[in-house]
């Protein structure tokens, strides 16, 4: 028995279609319902907004208009059958699982491919060998949806999506990251990003990645440059899911992530060292060394992100990321293993702000992501624990307190005006203060005498 939302109107020649059907024949509430009806979708939709307490929305154009019903709890797209029949509607649809209908009227599931035996086996099968160049997005659609209900692809499909691969450039980048981001935020996503890999859609969507493919690196890794990334982003995946770090001495919980966060973090983490390739130099010990890599990278990346059609948040929060993935490692080495002044660890916490924890996160992933056990990278990954148990319990406690002065003061007691030097001291101070070194106002205000003395 399909559970139907009964305020849904039962009128002849309307029928539950695409996934909200199969997600209702799998026991999940939709929130979102395709409905496609044989006249009259104007009409119909009135109709169903009035059930539903909605209002109706009209999108596209006139040839192709959807009639959008939004209500409290729900979304209802309603548009006219393609074809003259249910059947000639279904048969263009593009996995079997999503060519179900559901007849409003009579109660009865239209079920041409065997999309329900599918659902009980958990394959996505095509519905026919045409439909990716009917649509090259359902390329990468056919992984979402298998992330998302845990499904494995047909055999046949995933032969027929290698052999379409080169398509996927043709569709539109922004519907290209839609898809991708519903994948990246799974749970379960590494095995269907693997699996892209496998059929060489990752390539045609990152050609970026193309470079790292047999790309060796130093006698720190186990991997050449592609294989680590995709280690790196299963590890990196892990540690989102699992909400703690364990490596037997070391045991920390991970801060929790929203779904839209972590997958820019695993976006990153897949395209973290795409600058290696190009920054590669050997020195005079013969040693492999990429130097630069990740300012490289992080230049890269902005143009898979314009590619993509990425927010400017989504690309500022990936360039920081690429840009700024070995600072950690930099700030572990400069202390020659030792834990860091406190001077050190601040300004490392200001430079990376509320991105703090995922640079770290980022990290770990990176040095499990090398495939070797070395005695170093456990060494590290305490540095790091040891770096977010600081970030949380000191300085994001800390900073949460009034500054000891303001510019206020600075044009009060010094006759300062706003300038570079005027932020430059602030900032100084603030830092002072986050690193413990000075205390209280009057401390503060000696310490920016002193400032001005050096620079007088």
């Amino acid at each position: 028995m399909i559970n139907i939302n009964p305020a849904i109107p039962k009128a002849k020649g309307a029928y539950i279609v695409g996934g909200s059907i199969r997600d209702l024949i799998l026991g999940r509430i939709p929130t979102d319902y395709d409905i496609a009806v044989l006249l009259f979708p104007e009409k119909y939709a009135s109709d169903l907004a009035s059930c539903v307490n909605g209002h109706v929305v009209k999108i596209g154009k006139q040839n192709q208009m959807i009639y959008r019903v939004v209500s409290e709890n729900s979304t209802f797209d309603i548009s006219v059958i393609a074809g003259k029949t249910i059947e000639d509607d279904l048969v263009k649809r593009d996995f079997t699982v999503n060519a179900i209908g559901y007849d409003l009227s009579s109660e009865k599931i239209i079920d041409l491919f065997g999309g329900i035996n599918d659902l009980s086996t958990k394959k996505i099968r095509m519905v026919s060998k045409e439909i990716f160049k009917k649509d090259s997005v359902r390329l990468i659609r056919a992984y979402r949806i298998a992330a998302i209900l845990d499904f494995e692809i047909e055999s046949e499909t995933a032969h027929a999506i290698a052999n379409n691969v080169k398509l996927i450039t043709k569709a539109a980048g922004e519907r290209i990251k839609a898809e991708l981001f519903k994948i990246l935020s799974c749970s379960k996503s590494y095995i269907y990003i693997h699996q892209m890999y496998e059929t060489g859609l990752l390539f045609e969507i990152f050609p970026e990645l193309t470079a790292l493919q047999g790309c060796k690196q130093n006698k720190h890794h186990a991997y050449d440059v592609l294989d680590h990334s995709l280690t790196a982003f299963s590890q990196l995946e892990m540690l989102l899911n699992e909400k703690m770090f364990n490596t037997g001495a070391i045991n920390f919980p991970i801060p929790d992530m929203d779904k839209e966060r972590s997958a820019l973090l695993k976006y990153s983490i897949l395209l973290h060292d795409i600058g290696k390739p190009f920054a590669l130099s050997v020195g005079d010990d013969e040693n492999l060394h990429f130097f630069g890599h990740d300012i490289i990278g992080a230049e890269m990346a902005k143009q898979t992100s314009k590619r993509l059609k990425l927010s400017n948040f989504e690309a500022d929060y990936i360039d920081f990321i690429i840009r700024n993935h070995i600072a950690a490692l930099n700030l572990y080495n400069s202390g020659d293993k030792n834990p860091p002044s406190k001077r050190s660890l601040t300004r490392f916490f200001i430079k990376c702000g509320d991105m703090t924890p995922d640079i770290l996160l980022h990290t770990i992933a990176d040095i499990n992501g090398k495939g070797n056990e070395a005695k170093g990278n456990e060494d590290f990954l305490s540095f790091a624990s040891y770096l977010l148990k600081e970030f949380f319990s000191g300085y994001v406690v800390k900073k949460t307190g009034p500054r000891l002065i303001t510019g206020n003061d600075l044009i009060e007691e010094f006759g300062l005006t706003p300038s570079p030097l005027f932020k430059r001291i602030l900032s100084l101070v603030e830092e002072s203060r986050l690193s413990n070194t000075i205390n209280s106002r009057a401390e503060a205000l000696l310490m920016v005498r002193d400032l001005l003395n050096n620079n007088a």
